[in-house]
């Protein structure tokens, strides 16, 4: 069901982003918005991507829906979407998310409980904009046993499963348009794993060439307490940016 109360439809404060440095200390609260669902983006990411890389009735997709911020945007922007995850609490969450109607938001959501690795129902060559957010490898886990959420691989397996995303990702994308990607980074035994530009380097591989490489500053990572006291008792550096990746086809 719809939400009976909208708080605004739009930012307040909203700029399109000028610099390959992206802050937003606000998270954002317009629409359906909210940050109930672990590591979804923040929606002034997809309003960003999709009003610089896409115009009105361009079909874009999330193969990676979760809390389903990039489809609101979508919608609220005029742009129709296709919002694909493995996980049916997800879809759930996303229908929940794209029930309401607003004057000026007729942007169409088609979802489907599909994987990221073959999106064999979508035609080669036929979406404007990939705009998405992938699990970090176990970083956040989204299920228990659900074979195909690559939430549950470690960084090897991830990164090796991230290459058929990007051939499907390559082979629905017209030629000219762009794939836009958020991944950030982890550590092991106090050493950094830069899974992030492994990411960079499979795309690159698939056959996209990189457009723009934006580093996004996270807001909810201050040192305090037990992340504080080791930081300096272990001598590392909390990771407080991601890397948002736009290719191109």
């Amino acid at each position: 069901m719809a939400e009976k109360i909208i708080r605004k439809w739009e930012p307040d404060d909203f700029n399109l982003e000028m610099t390959t440095h992206w802050s937003f200390p606000k998270r954002g609260d317009w629409a359906t918005h909210d940050a109930k669902w672990r590591g979804n983006w923040s929606p002034y990411i997809p309003r960003n991507i999709i009003l610089r890389y896409s115009t009105e009735n361009d079909l874009i997709i999330d193969q990676f829906a979760g809390g389903g911020t990039t489809l609101v945007e979508a919608k609220l922007l005029n742009r129709d979407i296709i919002g694909v995850d493995v996980n049916e609490n997800a879809i759930t969450r996303c229908k929940e998310k794209i029930a309401f109607e607003h004057e000026g938001a007729n942007g169409k959501v088609s979802l489907y409980k599909g994987d990221a690795r073959n999106l064999d129902f979508i035609d080669d060559e036929s979406i404007d904009l990939i705009c998405t957010h992938p699990p970090y490898a176990d970083i956040i886990k989204y299920s228990e046993d659900i074979p195909e959420d690559l939430s549950l691989l470690k960084v090897k397996d991830f990164l090796e499963e991230m290459k058929k995303v990007a051939a499907e990702s390559y082979r629905i994308l017209k030629k000219d348009k762009f794939c836009a990607i958020l991944m950030g980074d982890t550590r092991k035994k106090g050493n950094m794993v830069p899974m992030s530009f492994g990411v960079m380097k499979i795309f690159e591989e698939a056959g996209f060439k990189l457009k723009e490489l934006i580093i996004k500053e996270q807001h909810n990572c201050r040192a305090t307490g037990y992340w504080k006291t080791n930081s300096v008792k272990y001598n590392f550096l909390l990771i407080a940016h991601e890397y948002l990746f736009v290719f191109r086809k």
